[in-house]
């Protein structure tokens, strides 16, 4: 499970990647939050750690964007004032913990995995959108009742467009989630499996569920359109 760190200050950034490597955790840094927001919009991340001081964008504006973006990568924020206030805010704005500098490392590693865990918890459930059902849990397809094969890829590029809750998902988005961002091949792949989830849910019922926004990238429709 990979982890993004947001902090501007380089000891304590590369503190917690040491730390988080040796418990077996990939880590992402990022020192400002435009930095931040590419990295959280285009990666696929169990926990973003977010300082709420930031040389740009405060922490409170990133945790802002993404959660009007909707994307609901936990963050557990960091700050080093006192008070109530920043926590009310943070937890208000949809922040999912908060913790004050300074603090203990293993705390910190628990709050990580508590967050993990209930985000996995979350993505147990069946995704719909109109007629059509898939289960992340067993990869299991259904569309109109009658059960879908899928590839591992195209449950994976599936999987991504159905969370999107019928909202536009970019080529980069899926291409950089689904086939790793040091992916170095041709992106058109995306368009070919796309092509091929087509075959296997539009065609056969004569629906068109897959929708191409020129430009933007795809979503998926709950009815004809």
């Amino acid at each position: 499970m990979r982890v993004l760190v947001v902090d501007d200050e380089p000891a304590i950034s590369a503190a917690l990647e040491r730390g988080l490597l040796a418990e077996g955790l990939d880590v992402d840094v990022a020192a400002d939050g435009e930095s931040a927001l590419w990295r959280a919009r285009e990666g696929d991340y169990g926990v973003i750690i977010l300082d709420i001081l930031l040389p740009d964008r405060s922490g409170y504006e990133v945790c802002e964007i993404l959660r009007g973006e909707r994307i609901t990568t936990p963050i557990l924020m960091l700050t080093a004032k006192s008070g109530e206030d920043d926590e009310t805010k943070g937890l208000n704005i949809g922040a999912d913990d908060f913790l004050r500098k300074p603090f203990s490392f293993k705390v910190l590693v628990a709050r990580i995995r508590a967050l993990m865990r209930r985000q996995q918890a979350a993505q147990f459930g069946t995704l719909t959108r109109g007629d059509l059902h898939y289960d992340p849990m067993t990869r299991e397809c259904w569309f109109a009742g009658t059960p879908v094969d899928l590839t591992g890829r195209e449950a994976a590029v599936l999987e991504l467009l159905l969370r999107a809750q019928g909202e536009v998902v970019s080529r980069e988005a899926l291409l950089n989630q689904v086939w790793g961002m040091d992916f170095d091949g041709d992106p058109n792949i995306v368009d070919v499996y796309i092509g091929y989830l087509r075959r296997k849910l539009d065609k056969p019922h004569g629906r068109k569920m897959l929708i191409t926004v020129r430009g933007l990238g795809y979503r998926v429709v709950g009815a004809d359109v």
